[in-house]
């Protein structure tokens, strides 16, 4: 896996609308493994900020969403990107 990869990966996990399925369809990490990947790739206090962020949170798993939930990201996080 190379660093862009890497980067997307934990910018996805820390994401409250992207479920840990969405990183499983694009990079075929499980949730143990991307739980992995971000204790290796973060320092020790980020990963306990992220561990205590996704813990629970239903948006982090398809299956425990709302339905009124059909995106991954809010509609303005990918702003920077629009009209080029």
């Amino acid at each position: 896996m190379n660093n862009v990869d890497i980067s997307r990966i934990i910018e996805m996990a820390w994401e409250d609308r992207t479920p840990f399925e969405a990183i499983h369809g694009l990079y075929g990490l499980t949730e143990p493994e991307t739980i992995k990947l971000m204790r290796q790739q973060l320092t020790s206090r980020s990963f306990k900020n992220w561990r205590q962020r996704v813990s629970g949170r239903k948006t982090k798993h398809l299956a425990l969403r709302s339905g009124e939930i059909d995106r991954g990201y809010c509609p303005t996080q990918y702003k920077h990107s629009r009209g080029k």
